[in-house]
């Protein structure tokens, strides 16, 4: 092999681990056996949630992680390898992916990485099952302003209620 493809290699998994690196979590996928409409539907449903998906050679795909220090990816890196990267919710490319393997039973998710921690199929499939973070964020905050909610609920009946209780000791004051 020449230097200069040495180079290109060594550049292109230089590339391949800064897009490790920039990515909150990533599902490698083996994409055997899909036509080009159901892998252009997949692309087209990953780029509307904010998730890169990319096919990348196994061999490259080893060194990247070897070179961040995983290796428990090595015997998943068999056959045809797509990868899903994302970036800003963690939990995307994995609930993209397990819809999508619904509608097409081709699809196989081979494992993932959320946050430097290896995950096998079932941990890819409890993150898909997970909440959106602005969802659980939306919650806790829900959760946390109910009390206020409520005590702002009674004074405003309290106050409310005032006029009323004036009124009939008024009227009772009048007999």
């Amino acid at each position: 092999m020449s230097e200069k493809a040495i180079q290109l290699k060594s550049q292109i998994v230089d590339e391949v681990v800064e897009m490790i690196s920039k990515s909150s979590s990533l599902v490698l996928i083996d994409y055997k056996g899909l036509t080009v409409a159901q892998d252009t539907e997949l692309r087209n449903e990953f780029r509307s949630q904010g998730v890169d998906y990319k096919v990348i050679k196994n061999r490259i795909l080893v060194r990247a992680f070897n070179k961040l220090g995983y290796t428990g990816f090595d015997s998943d890196l068999e056959g045809p390898t797509a990868v899903a990267f994302g970036s800003e919710d963690i939990t995307a490319p994995a609930k993209v992916l397990t819809a999508k393997a619904k509608q097409f039973p081709k699809i196989k998710i081979k494992s993932g990485l959320v946050d430097g921690t290896y995950l096998d199929v079932a941990g890819v499939r409890s993150i898909a099952s997970l909440q959106s973070k602005e969802v659980l964020i939306a919650k806790m905050l829900g959760s946390l302003l109910a009390p206020i909610s409520g005590l702002a609920g009674v004074l405003n009946n309290t106050l409310a209620s005032l006029p009323r209780v004036l009124q009939a000791v008024a009227d009772a004051k009048a007999e």
